[in-house]
């Protein structure tokens, strides 16, 4: 609707509010008179408040495909809000810390005031992208600065108050009205990163067992997850860090319909440890592509030299319609 046709339709409906007025205060006999006046005045106002927000985002549907954004500051954000972070997609959306569907912008995580640019968004769009008739709803839920110890029920995070696991299922649940969970992704471990080849193992435990639990808890089966590598930001830790990307990609041959997203050559933003704005961006594409894959019902490994290979996962039953042709 033009312009111009809004303040025309504008001040017709004004000339119309003192006869409705008028209308509204008859007897009850002449009140089937005025109900068409009641309903074409509804449908005006309903057509000029879309029209203000026509050009945002199309409304979210009860058919939504979900996904869960879990872990800590890098899953979170800390890379620098800019221009690129307001810029939305028609398609995609999260839910907010009131439990609200709004166009997905960054920064998409609340944890803390210094929440900003991480890989969600660029992962949400992605996906909208690879299937042009999905809605995507995103549902972060990572918390700054937590263990992987955190991620359990019941448990409260000392730093932030919050209780990581418990709030996560409480808004996926409310998510669930709107649609259905078709993925996690989850980046976390610069809490923990190992030293030892017994803390290592303990964290793998802790780690399946993670898994296992948000897929019983959230009654999604199989549902595809998607961890990311902890990127090599200080050299001090290095190897620390190469040894816990070796276990992380290690569960691709145990865990069903999961994968692991390389973080080669990505940047921080000064710390040594939080990725910048452009490279938590990179990450969620990487998400997103082998998101992709598994819901294809393919899963995916790395070969000795590191290069990424398909195999058949047959416990994956997770869709994107459009990614298969339906």
């Amino acid at each position: 609707m033009k312009r111009t046709n809004i303040k025309k339709t504008a001040k017709k409906i004004k000339g119309s509010l003192p006869g409705l007025g008028v209308g509204l205060l008859a007897a009850a006999g002449h009140f089937i008179k005025v109900a068409p006046l009641i309903t074409g005045l509804s449908v005006l106002l309903w057509a000029f408040a879309g029209t203000a927000s026509a050009e945002t985002a199309t409304p979210p549907a009860k058919d939504m495909e979900l996904y869960l954004l879990i872990g800590q500051s890098n899953m979170a954000g800390r890379g620098k809000v800019d221009e690129e972070s307001k810029q939305i997609h028609p398609r995609v959306f999260m839910l907010n810390k009131d439990g609200q569907w709004v166009p997905a912008t960054d920064p998409l995580h609340f944890d803390k005031p210094s929440a900003g640019v991480g890989p969600g968004l660029a992962f949400g769009k992605a996906l909208a992208e690879a299937a042009p008739e999905v809605r995507i709803g995103l549902i972060p839920c990572a918390v700054g600065g937590t263990s992987i110890k955190a991620w359990s029920p019941g448990y409260q995070d000392q730093g932030t108050k919050a209780y990581p696991y418990d709030d996560m299922l409480r808004r996926v649940r409310l998510a669930l009205k709107d649609g259905s969970l078709k993925g996690i992704i989850w980046h976390q471990g610069e809490s923990d990163r190992p030293a030892t080849d017994w803390s290592r193992k303990q964290y793998t435990e802790k780690f399946k067992e993670l898994i296992d639990r948000l897929r019983k808890d959230l009654d999604t089966g199989q549902v595809p997850f998607v961890a990311g590598e902890l990127p090599e930001l200080d050299d001090s830790i290095r190897e620390r860090t190469q040894r816990f990307n070796e276990l992380l990609h290690g569960l691709e041959s145990t865990v069903a319909c999961y994968a692991c997203v390389s973080a080669k050559d990505l940047i921080d933003g000064g710390d040594k440890l939080h990725l910048d704005s452009k490279s938590a961006r990179i990450l969620g594409q990487r998400y997103a592509e082998v998101m992709l894959r598994l819901l294809k019902g393919r899963q995916v490994t790395p070969d000795s030299k590191g290069t990424e290979q398909t195999k058949d996962a047959p416990d994956s039953k997770q869709h994107i319609n459009a990614v298969e042709g339906n």
